[in-house]
């Protein structure tokens, strides 16, 4: 996801010379190319997360469209104070683009984990939060952010996701993409792990569990009708993330359910569970720890759609 960011950045900038990169000391070579072209509209703000924030502020206030880059738990928890009032309080068009957002970075341990950040950036006034799918997503979600009038949240992945749309899709903020059609269940899944979602979807099918498969890429502001859609028809609606339990995307589906009619389907959250790892490790040993591998997700489904009817 890292490259296609680089990429298309690098293009826009191209376009519009008002876009201008702040980095949090990381991804020099990977913006070679935009360094090269635009050498005056890079600054490497060295590790000072919360004066890049700032600087970004300040940019935004003068015309200029800033972007700011770094680890998402560096771009996030660690500047929160400058995002909530210096950006969002007086609604700059600042992008802050927070790479290897959930697990990605776990073999660092604790303090490169960003399984909180969507919770806490998306409670801030004038936020947007958007977490793409895959590298065609990004393309997408980058255009998209780049052209709202207001303070936006990125979070990517880091390298080596597979594809899971064969082209880009259509993307607009806080409309999700239907990436499968099915009648029973409905995995509602945000960020880098779609193509978990599509992995447990074929395993479902595999039981004869029919499966829809949504990209919410936007957790702030939801996609009100898919959402009414899908717990009307389905049976049961599971969200899957890459981010605690608590205030992701589940948590903002939960809050959702509260607030509108009763509904038809059930809701199961899939995340990461509220603790810290027990340890480090690569991002496909910690997704396992956690439950985020297609068997847990199945039997978990199994589990709640029997319980369902049993209750009935």
């Amino acid at each position: 996801m890292r490259d296609a960011f680089a990429k298309e950045l690098t293009d826009l900038a191209g376009q519009d010379d008002r876009i201008v990169l702040l980095s949090g000391d990381i991804g020099n070579r990977m913006f070679d190319d935009f360094k090269g072209r635009f050498p005056d509209r890079f600054f490497n703000c060295g590790v000072a997360e919360a004066n890049m924030t700032s600087v970004a502020a300040g940019m935004a206030m003068c015309g200029l469209r800033p972007v700011t880059y770094t680890i998402a738990s560096f771009n996030t928890v660690r500047c929160l104070e400058q995002i909530r009032l210096d950006v969002c309080y007086h609604r700059l068009p600042v992008l802050i683009a927070g790479v290897g957002g959930g697990l990605s970075y776990a073999e660092n341990c604790a303090s490169h984990l960003s399984c909180e950040d969507i919770a806490m950036l998306r409670v801030i006034p004038n936020m947007t939060v958007i977490c793409p799918g895959d590298v065609h997503e990004v393309r997408g979600a980058l255009r998209a952010a780049l052209l709202h009038d207001g303070p936006v949240y990125l979070r990517l992945g880091k390298k080596g996701e597979p594809a899971v749309h064969s082209s880009e899709p259509p993307f607009v903020i806080g409309k999700g993409i239907v990436i499968r059609q099915g009648q029973e269940v409905c995995l509602l899944s945000t960020g880098n792990v779609l193509p978990l979602a599509v992995r447990s979807a074929d395993a479902l099918e595999a039981l004869g569990i029919s499966t829809q498969v949504v990209s919410c890429h936007t957790v702030k502001p939801l996609d009100h009708d898919l959402l009414a859609e899908a717990f009307s028809r389905f049976r049961l609606v599971a969200t899957l993330e890459e981010h605690s339990v608590l205030g992701g995307l589940g948590g903002s589906v939960a809050e959702w359910v509260t607030d509108h009619e009763p509904s038809r389907a059930v809701l199961l959250r899939c995340g990461t569970a509220d603790a810290f790892p027990p340890g480090a490790g690569h991002q496909e040993y910690m997704r396992q720890i956690h439950g985020l591998v297609p068997g847990d997700i199945v039997r978990r489904v199994q589990q709640l759609l029997k319980a369902s009817v049993s209750a009935r």
